[in-house]
């Protein structure tokens, strides 16, 4: 039996994230590219609630908000891509429209003042929320992604995970920069 070592589940995204800089001229992979990346890969860290899916063959849809260029990237790593037996398929969706049928939801920085609302909208719906930037799991979502010295990475809220009925692997936890526990 192969056992992993708990950061071993993100390396290929860990790399691609280690690449990420704002100096122009060492730039490897942009800032959205990292993202995306993180997102496809989170997927396979996250326990899906039975009922997910409505065939064995449904697609596992990811959810764009208020972020083009994430919107892009995903597209571009996502093409023919499976997770399991499902096809995978990104979805560009306006801020106050339904996230019905998207497993995972970004919602992008743009969203601002519309972030609490579109996170309490898509939890009843089975979405997991990932956000970015300050106080992401303060407006209740799942994931956050952080930026700090040029490095993108993530935090992650295991009550709010929990509420839009998903858990998140311990080893994806391992390499969070930050877990926040339920009654924390």
């Amino acid at each position: 039996m192969i056992t992993l070592r708990p950061w071993a589940f993100l390396a290929p995204v860990l790399l691609l994230a280690a690449s990420f800089t704002a100096d122009a001229q060492r730039l490897e992979a942009t800032e959205p590219s990292v993202k995306a990346a993180f997102l496809y890969k989170f997927a396979a860290y996250i326990e899906w609630p039975p009922a997910s899916f409505a065939a064995s063959d449904a697609p596992f849809v990811i959810g764009v908000v208020d972020s083009e260029k994430v919107a892009v990237e995903l597209e571009k790593i996502v093409a023919s891509r499976r997770f399991g037996t499902h096809p995978v398929a990104v979805r560009r969706l306006k801020e106050d429209e339904p996230a019905r049928g998207v497993h995972l939801l970004f919602v992008g920085q743009r969203a601002g003042e519309h972030l609490s609302s579109i996170v309490r909208a898509a939890q009843p719906q089975g979405s997991l929320v990932v956000t970015e930037g300050e106080h992401g799991l303060e407006s209740g979502s799942a994931i956050n992604f952080v930026v700090a010295n040029d490095h993108v990475g993530f935090e992650v809220s295991t009550e709010a995970a929990e509420r839009s009925g998903h858990r998140i692997s311990s080893r994806m936890l391992a390499v969070a920069r930050r877990v926040v526990k339920k009654g924390t």
